[in-house]
């Protein structure tokens, strides 16, 4: 009997050693796997395809930014407060719709939908986003981007921010 408990006593000793070295070849073919998934199923880079592309908005030289057939219809002025914080920060915009003459009316209808759509997205910016002057650009773009769901893309040309205060 002493025999077979010293046997059983070695048993457990090699299996606990066997199983290290299992899970050490388990670890190595699982990340060897992984790489050969993320290498031969990530998509084929290519040389002519463009890394960085820089939009240009500006018109071609010669032509004026007012055309003689648009309208600038004056929407009323938007206090938004920012942040979460109490009522310390606040954003005032006076903004601008730029049309096709003749279209004056529609926008001036819409405007309810129009304070709603901005108010959102101003609600939504985060303080340190005003203190970058890289956002701006970004905010007019946000801006005319709601202004064309609301309105359609063939009454809005675009917003003009007349009147801009953070305080």
């Amino acid at each position: 009997m002493p025999e077979e408990t010293a046997i059983t006593d070695t048993a457990p000793a090699e299996k606990s050693g066997g199983n290290i070295v299992n899970w050490a070849i388990l670890a190595v073919v699982s990340a060897a796997c992984s790489f050969a998934v993320v290498f031969f199923m990530s998509p084929p880079v290519t040389a002519e395809s463009p890394v960085c592309t820089v939009a240009t908005s500006s018109p071609p030289k010669g032509t004026p930014l007012a055309a003689p057939d648009q309208e600038y219809v004056e929407l009323e002025e938007l206090l938004v407060t920012i942040g979460n914080e109490p009522a310390t920060r606040f954003v005032k915009i006076h903004t601008s719709i730029v049309t096709k003459k003749g279209n004056g009316e529609a926008i001036k209808k819409a405007e309810p939908m129009l304070a709603d759509a901005f108010i959102t997205y101003l609600r939504s910016v985060e303080l340190s986003d005003f203190e970058t002057t890289s956002f701006y650009p970004r905010m007019r773009e946000q801006l005319a981007q709601r202004a064309e769901l609301v309105l359609g893309d063939d009454v809005s040309r675009g917003v003009l921010i007349t009147e801009f205060l953070l305080r």
